[in-house]
């Protein structure tokens, strides 16, 4: 008694007929698949470009300093008038140097800006002064390309040195030209430059950091930018010794602050506390909603390639109806039906998921390269976008090929 050919010899024979039916109609089949190449290319960039944004993100963060934790003044009321946080002075001098106490903290510095022109001979620009202190360049983790940064004996004196960022010294010196020895004129006072900082690119809000000229607090304070109240400050960054003891010290700057501040317990804070692992998270978290926002869109153009194949199977079972009968005539039964059609859905969907990953590595490559932005092939999307394909080939093509595998041969071989 024949028991019919081998599980693995009706797979081949299968796949053999529905990849024949399929190029009976490869015009069509083509179009079909375009949906899905569509949908899968879509899932790829947009996962793609969504990580590289997040990556940046993160570098960005990075490149702003070790543990960072920063005090930036708060709100106050004053006159029944509320103003918004670093809307008044309320940091001075004095509570950099309380923090400076906090064993946590590795050191603390402070600083003043404003942006002032500056002039080299017949060479100016308008650039960002900062008036810090020698911690500065620890705090940030900001390396000195050429030359040094000032000590504290330049702060003590208020010393008329300055470190200039890199776009600075560029435009007023040229590429490639050491500026360190030379004199600089800041608001009509003449300082010796001593270094030159390390480069270090935009900031996460696209700001250029290295448009910008360091001079020490002091020297900011007396000779540059003046000060109605001597020792007040914009901002107060502090260097936490570990990751660890973030938590820990930004909730003792706090406890410090308020006691510097005569702060009772119930009123509200007139400063406040930022880390990095908050800007950080926040970050994180944005980046995860416009990912799976973009996923979701994205996913769109996948379930309306799985309804283009729905449709073509159902077309190709009407117009198969004759074939379909003389099948089970001969022999063959529902579940091979059902098989070959269920196979036609599979090869549409996966190869057009082939096809998609290819155009979405594409794109994602021109994307970068033409709109400038960043991002991150990640593999396990195109791995995920490729399945999901196939899952929703086989989900869209179950319908018509059950339909298929229930017709009656009788009734299928009088079709027209």
């Amino acid at each position: 008694m024949n028991a019919g050919p081998s599980p693995s010899k009706l797979l081949v024979m299968t796949a053999h007929a529905a990849l024949r039916a399929l190029w009976r109609n490869r015009l069509r089949s083509g179009l079909t698949m375009l949906g899905m190449v569509i949908g899968v290319a879509s899932v790829i960039a947009m996962v793609s470009v969504g990580a590289g944004a997040d990556r940046f993100v993160q570098q960005q963060l990075a490149s702003f300093g070790t543990n960072i934790i920063m005090v930036i003044p708060g709100a106050v009321t004053s006159g029944g008038a509320r103003s918004g946080w670093g809307g008044a002075s309320t940091l001075t001098t004095a509570d950099a140097a309380a923090m400076a106490r906090i064993p946590e903290l590795a050191a603390v510095t402070y600083s003043r800006r404003q942006v002032l022109q500056i002039v080299h001979g017949s060479a100016n620009w308008s650039t960002v002064v900062q008036g810090v202190t020698e911690d500065f360049e620890r705090v940030r983790d900001w390396q000195v390309a050429s030359g040094s940064f000032f000590t504290e004996r330049h702060e003590k004196s208020a010393a008329k040195v300055a470190v200039l960022g890199q776009t600075v010294a560029r435009n007023l010196f040229g590429a490639g030209q050491d500026p360190v020895g030379t004199v600089v004129r800041i608001k009509n006072v003449p300082f010796k430059v001593i270094g030159v900082l390390a480069a270090k690119g935009q900031s996460s809000w696209g700001q250029d950091q290295d448009d910008v000229v360091m001079i020490p607090f002091s020297t900011a304070e007396r000779r540059v930018m003046g000060a109605g109240i001597l020792g007040t400050v914009e901002m107060i960054y502090a260097s936490a010794r570990t990751t660890a003891d973030l938590p820990v010290a930004a909730a003792a700057i706090a406890s410090v602050l308020r006691q510097q501040h005569r702060i009772a317990h119930g009123q509200e804070d007139d400063f406040t506390v930022r880390t990095l692992e908050d800007m950080a998270s926040a970050s994180a978290a944005a980046s995860e909603v416009m990912g799976n926002l973009l996923l979701a869109i994205a996913s769109i153009s996948l379930l309306v390639g799985g309804i283009g194949i729905m449709n073509i199977l159902l077309v190709s079972v009407t117009e198969r109806t004759r074939e379909i009968g003389l099948r089970m005539a001969v022999g063959a039964k529902a579940r091979h039906i059902l098989l070959q059609f269920l196979t036609e859905a599979a090869v549409l969907s996966m190869t057009g998921g082939l096809a998609g990953v290819a155009t979405g590595i594409v794109a994602t490559h021109l994307i970068g390269r033409i709109a400038q932005w960043p991002t991150v092939l990640e593999p396990a999307a195109i791995a995920a976008s490729f399945l999901f394909s196939g899952a929703v080939g086989v989900f869209f093509g179950y319908y018509p090929a059950h339909k298929a595998s229930r017709l009656d041969p009788i009734e299928a071989l009088r079709w027209e």
